[in-house]
């Protein structure tokens, strides 16, 4: 199991501003407000597509931000929404919360949706603050914020590819050339003893590549690491099965590739007929052409494409991993996902956006939250109807009482962000 990782910033689209606008025909001279509200911020919104397979694309790209609605206009206009921001995800991800290190959504299936950060509302147009008593409106509400975070996307990988072959042939030297993957090695037998996985990616496509433990006889009964080896082969669309062509630890190529086709059979019948491609390592290590020839001949008498390379000297290596990633298109595609874990989820709508903090500092008394952002964007602070309506606002959502039991007076000064005020009862 390999977990392949990214961290971006989304951030959804502001509301668009209601509109504050009057009639003005040619027959009405007097003509009520007619503001129009303004557009929905568009969201974020992460979608599962079975085409994928790893997290390659938020590697290169890390902020992602829809786009905001239109502001309201005259004549009732109502300003465009905001267009939703969808973007692609592999089956198996996870969206993680980076300051809270919770789960927000955790995306398995083809189709699957979740709304990572939500769009701001669309603010009202002046038309919605007409009443009997305050019959023009000098002002409008501003649009809803957006909400943006940081998140950590995860997904847990199951190999798309595996290298199989008998210990020490060369597969953990191609792992290492072919991805960013640092396994271990070295020249003895068992180097690698679990699975190391790193991400091949040619000609626009990308697989997970596993350096799966060498296999020895008797490993469908449990014997060395066989029943590990074997668990990982399961999971896998494709092999490529590396052999060692020179022969210079004495092996025969031919050999070893029955020996371990039999392991697969002896286990599962349906690992044997998996698909397999043959890596024929260490060509700069042979004595004679004629050995690669005879090999080739006979493999491809069974059916196999044979690529001669070699790994140390890295020859061979792009036309094989091209090969690969053009069959893995046509094989029918396996789910990469293991069943749902338990999680703790945490709801983004669950945020502070909507909080207001009362607090006394020094000698003034400080009101802070995204709703009194708001409120000041909205109100005219010039015109009397807007005075009313802010003050009513502050009553309403028991502000004013708050203030009280911090033990405000009259005359006491009172900061929202950049604006001022001297408070009376």
């Amino acid at each position: 199991m390999f977990v392949d990782k990214a961290r971006i910033f989304v951030k959804s689209g502001k509301g668009g501003d209601g509109a504050v606008s009057f009639r003005r025909e040619k027959y009405v001279p007097a003509g009520g407000p007619d503001g129009g509200d303004g557009g929905r911020g568009g969201d974020i919104v992460f979608e599962v597509d079975e085409g994928l397979r790893t997290l390659m694309d938020f590697r290169y790209k890390k902020k992602y931000i829809a786009e905001s609605g239109e502001n309201g206009k005259g004549k009732k206009m109502h300003g465009r929404d905001g267009e939703d921001l969808i973007l692609k995800v592999p089956p198996g991800t996870i969206v993680r919360d980076e300051k809270t290190n919770l789960i927000i959504a955790d995306l398995t299936k083809h189709g699957d949706r979740a709304v990572i950060a939500k769009g701001g509302r669309g603010g009202r147009g002046n038309t919605h603050f007409a009443t009997p008593t305050r019959q023009a409106p000098n002002f409008a509400e501003s649009g809803g914020h957006a909400e943006e975070r940081w998140v950590i996307l995860e997904l847990k990988l199951l190999a798309d590819v595996g290298l199989v072959g008998f210990p020490n042939v060369g597969k953990s030297t191609i792992l290492s050339i072919v991805t960013s993957a640092k396994p271990k090695i070295a020249n003895y037998h068992f180097t690698t003893i679990t699975p190391n996985l790193g991400v091949v990616e040619i000609n626009h496509k990308s697989f997970v590549l596993a350096d799966i433990p060498g296999l020895i006889e008797g490993a469908h009964e449990g014997i060395g690491l066989g029943l590990e080896f074997l668990r990982h082969v399961e999971r896998t669309k494709l092999l490529i099965h590396v052999v060692d062509i020179s022969g210079t630890e004495g092996r025969d190529p031919m050999e070893d590739f029955h020996r371990i086709n039999e392991e697969l059979k002896h286990y599962d019948e349906k690992l044997s007929q998996k698909y397999q491609v043959i890596a024929a390592n260490k060509i700069d290590l042979l004595e004679s052409e004629e050995t690669l020839r005879k090999f080739q001949t006979v493999m491809k008498e069974k059916g196999y494409e044979v690529f001669p390379i070699s790994a140390a000297a890295n020859k061979g290596l792009r036309e094989l991993m091209a090969f690969v990633a053009n069959k893995l298109d046509e094989i029918e595609e396996t789910p990469i996902y293991e069943e749902a874990e338990t999680f703790q989820y945490y709801a983004p709508e669950e945020n502070e956006n909507h909080k207001i903090i009362v607090r006394r500092e020094n000698d003034y008394y400080v009101i802070e939250g995204k709703p009194i952002e708001k409120l000041i964007n909205s109100t005219n602070f010039q015109d009397m109807d807007s005075l009313r309506y802010f003050q009513n606002f502050l009553r309403k959502r028991g502000i004013v009482d708050e203030l009280k039991e911090l033990g405000i007076q009259d005359g006491d000064t009172v900061k929202m962000y950049d604006f001022e005020f001297e408070y009376y009862d």
